[in-house]
């Protein structure tokens, strides 16, 4: 029943991750938060659609049909790196779970990467995977696919967009089932789902907070690996890159990346060696539970009006906003809460919110 209400909770219309994670905090379970999201959202100008039960039961049943299962927070198998920094509340998954628990290393790059980019991601993946990190990428064309390939032998996870059984790009078939056999295929999204361009941030964002270290081979100025590598450094990961020519517009990326402070990593022992160092995956304090007893409405009505007098489309930090309307933390929490639910707030990856135009 616990993870059926966290999938119901989570598939629910505006629950994002740091919103699942808030109303965890202040209601202590997903059904008591559940039955609280209707008067929520109304409070906050629109009552939302709750994901129904029988929707949720036949993922579950569509997820054992394939062979995979859902992985929620609160279990002692979940990763405690996404679990600390709240990323992602559940993953579906398929394969060895237990690979989601070990010391990992990204390697992300180019989908249009050269040979000798291809050689170095495969043997930097195998020397990884020999020093005893698994592997983790995103099962795309180019880097991806090699550095899987050059970790399947000892562990490797493929942290996908879509569902943990759409298969993409098609020529990858026989690698994606030899990771689901020999390794581990993980999603945010219902089995099926296909994804859009707006779904692949948040894939990259799992890639980087599952791995102690981003390495990052060839790619682009433009390339969807630096997002990867903006995440890692949000989240305090090690960024590393592999130089590559100054006229190969595939290596300019990452050659910005090393001019920006990125660790140089010609091999894998460049990786081993100062990971090492580091006293490993920062763990940052989850917040105190707030309140869940029921605020008198009266004093929610004007502290609403208070918040929505302060913002606009321009974002601003909850703790300005904290300091200009005078509130609790734990009141401002709600009403924040209330318009997100409500579909008129909008949270940035930086922390900061602004009204939706």
């Amino acid at each position: 029943m616990e993870a059926l209400d966290w999938l119901r909770l989570y598939r629910s219309e505006n629950v994002g991750p740091a919103t699942f994670f808030r109303l965890i905090e202040r209601f202590g379970t997903a059904g008591k938060a559940l039955d609280a999201l209707p008067d929520l959202s109304g409070r906050g100008g629109r009552k939302m659609s709750v994901y129904p039960k029988d929707a949720a039961e036949k993922e579950l049943a569509a997820l054992r049909k394939i062979g995979a299962g859902l992985l929620i927070a609160d279990d002692p198998n979940y990763p405690e790196a996404l679990r600390a920094l709240e990323i992602a509340p559940l993953l579906t998954v398929s394969g060895d779970a237990s690979l989601l628990t070990r010391p990992s290393v990204a390697l992300v790059g180019g989908r249009d990467a050269s040979l000798n980019g291809r050689k170095i991601a495969q043997g930097m993946a195998s020397d990884l995977g020999a020093a005893g990190h698994i592997v983790v990428s995103g099962l795309a064309r180019g880097i991806d696919t090699a550095a899987h390939q050059g970790g399947l032998a000892t562990g490797t996870v493929a942290v996908l967009a879509g569902g943990v059984d759409h298969i993409y790009p098609p020529e990858n078939a026989k690698l994606h089932a030899a990771i689901a056999e020999q390794g581990c295929i993980v999603s945010e999204m219902p089995p099926g789902f296909v994804p859009q361009a707006q779904h692949f941030p948040r894939r990259n964002r799992i890639i980087a907070g599952l791995a102690q270290g981003v390495v990052v081979i060839e790619a682009k100025l433009k390339s969807g690996s630096l997002i990867t590598a903006r995440f890692a450094l949000e989240q305090g990961r090690e960024l590393f890159a592999v130089p590559g020519s100054p006229l190969d517009p595939r290596a300019a990326g990452c050659n910005a990346l090393i001019k920006q402070g990125a660790m140089l990593a010609e091999s894998a022992e460049d990786v081993i060696s100062t990971l090492g160092l580091l006293p490993g995956i920062p763990q940052p304090p989850r917040p105190p539970r707030l309140s869940s007893g029921v605020e008198d409405s009266a004093d929610l009505s004007e502290a609403q009006k208070s918040v929505l007098a302060l913002l606009d489309a321009t974002a601003l930090t909850v703790d300005e906003i904290l300091r200009q309307c005078q509130l609790s933390p734990s009141t401002l929490s709600l009403v924040l809460l209330e318009l997100e639910l409500a579909g008129r707030l909008e949270r940035h990856p930086d922390m900061s919110v602004s009204l939706r135009a």
